[in-house]
């Protein structure tokens, strides 16, 4: 009787470590689980602010070519103006010299 007495309270006693080991297995794993969730939060954060950088460079080189591109295209704009203005001038002193 004492024999299976002694055996009931080591299964009991077995039973209870069992238990709080699988707790103390549950925790530590939540544990990893939330350093691991922040950990790839920030990483996604971080990567976030690459990824806009990076389009904000591109953007940058964009303004820059089209900003080059239409002073091209002025300069050019500019040019032909100043012919015609040329050309009208001569025009105009031409028909008043001739009236």
């Amino acid at each position: 009787m004492e024999k299976i007495t002694q055996v009931e309270a080591d299964n009991r006693e077995r039973k209870t470590a069992a238990e709080a080991e699988a707790r103390e297995i549950v925790a530590k794993a939540e544990r990893e689980g939330l350093a691991l969730l922040q950990q790839t939060r920030a990483a996604a954060a971080e990567s976030g602010k690459q990824l806009l950088r990076q389009a904000e460079d591109r953007a940058a080189r964009r303004t820059e070519e089209i900003r080059l591109s239409a002073e091209r295209e002025a300069g050019a704009l500019r040019q032909t103006a100043q012919q015609h203005l040329d050309q009208a001038a001569e025009f105009i002193v031409g028909r008043v010299v001739k009236h």
